[in-house]
């Protein structure tokens, strides 16, 4: 620590004195110019005019120092709207506690990191979240906020709302349905972007930075899920141990580990999806409970569909007929939003019901992909009965 003190006024005090010796050397140099020119009235001109030209240099930046162009405070992550509620000594504990895992802003930690042997992959590594951050700060921040919230600037004005990273919920992953999402189901919605919505692709972008910002949201997901629990706790206990603390880092820790391992794999292979197969599936759609909220003829006009999700928000069942398939559009990606369902909303898994059934599933996929493709080949959709949000009301006879 002594080092670094000693290398941090060592900075400033070089800092300071080159500052002076430049502004000595401009005057050095004024006096030189200065001192050749022949008479005392040329002198005094000369001088006169270099202070009335630098006056306005001055000037402005006096004003802009008084009008707040100068160094911006640094960046934090706030504490969940749950902490804040908190007596203030309880909150603090709990904020402290998540610190110490999960680290600050200018030194952020994943939880799931394994911690490095060598001091050098300890740097690199910090490199990488580092990294991650400026990618984040750059093009995520605007939307997702500065703590993963899902509040950013202009949240307010998107529907579907950004997502809130802090609870560990992602919607469209390769892991069953309550399941934190894989590190590759997040690159992938990078790269593919989430079609309908304000969520771009960034396929563009080098992929250091894809990989880099993937792990920064990842740091993002387990410090909130970190906080909601140990919020949790200190609410229903009205305190927090210290030493209870590494349990609760545990579960978050198991929770994203044991992700990496729960990648659903189709029950057989992919068929070929024929008009055949297409036909039983649009039967298993109106049998097996689909058509409830997506509607019979997939548009989702029925008055089932609409719910809330996990983050409070109104949520509907897609038009399956728009196309826009969210969690994307390659045949495994349907698989696994019927076999998983859809983390944070009311889509329910068919696991359970469809495993004795695995030709159904591959008969299902058929089907929602006949439908959203049916705009791009310009077929025309015949249009369902569009039934009411709400029963009509009887008025009594008079």
């Amino acid at each position: 620590m002594r080092h670094i003190l000693a290398a941090t006024f060592s900075g400033i005090r070089d800092y300071v004195a080159a500052e002076f010796s430049l502004a000595r050397l401009a005057w050095s140099m004024l006096c030189v110019i200065a001192n050749v020119l022949h008479s005392k009235q040329q002198r005094y001109m000369f001088m006169f005019y270099v202070i009335r030209s630098a006056a306005p240099v001055g000037l402005i930046v006096v004003l802009f120092t008084a009008s707040g162009c100068q160094r911006s405070e640094p960046v934090q992550w706030a504490a969940s709207a749950q902490v804040q509620a908190l007596a203030p000594e309880l909150a603090a504990t709990v904020s402290a506690a998540v610190q110490a895992n999960s680290g600050t802003v200018l030194v952020p930690k994943m939880l799931t990191d394994v911690v490095p042997k060598l001091e050098r992959e300890k740097y690199a590594r910090e490199l990488t979240l580092k990294h991650g951050q400026d990618v984040y700060m750059k093009r995520c921040v605007q939307c997702h906020g500065v703590s993963g919230d899902g509040n950013g600037p202009v949240a307010g004005s998107l529907y579907p709302r950004p997502r809130d990273y802090r609870r560990g919920i992602f919607k469209f992953t390769s892991t069953p349905y309550g399941s934190r999402p894989r590190r590759e189901d997040l690159m992938a919605t990078l790269d593919r972007g989430i079609v309908g919505t304000s969520m771009p692709s960034f396929s563009l972008l080098p992929r250091k930075d894809i990989e880099s910002v993937v792990d920064y949201v990842l740091v993002l997901a387990q410090r909130g899920e970190l906080e909601y629990q140990l919020a949790n706790e200190a609410e229903a206990s009205e305190e927090l141990l210290e030493e209870d603390v590494p349990d609760y880092v545990e579960v978050v820790v198991n929770n994203w580990r044991e992700a990496e391992i729960s990648l659903t794999q189709p029950l057989t292979p992919q068929p070929e999806l024929t008009p055949e197969r297409v036909k039983l599936g649009r039967e298993a759609f109106l049998s097996k409970g689909c058509s409830k909220c997506h509607g019979e003829d997939g548009r989702g006009h029925t008055k089932d569909n609409i719910g809330k999700d996990s983050w409070g928000h109104s949520t509907r069942a897609a038009d399956l007929t728009s196309g826009m398939l969210h969690g994307g559009q390659e045949p495994v990606d349907i698989y696994r939003r019927i076999m998983n369902g859809i983390n944070g909303t009311p889509m329910p898994g068919f696991k359970s019901s469809l495993e004795s059934e695995p030709e159904t599933i591959w008969n299902l996929v058929s089907y929602v992909l006949s439908v959203s493709n049916r705009r791009r080949e310009g077929t025309a959709i015949p249009a369902g009965l569009i039934k009411p949000y709400a029963e009509p009301v009887e008025v009594a006879a008079e």
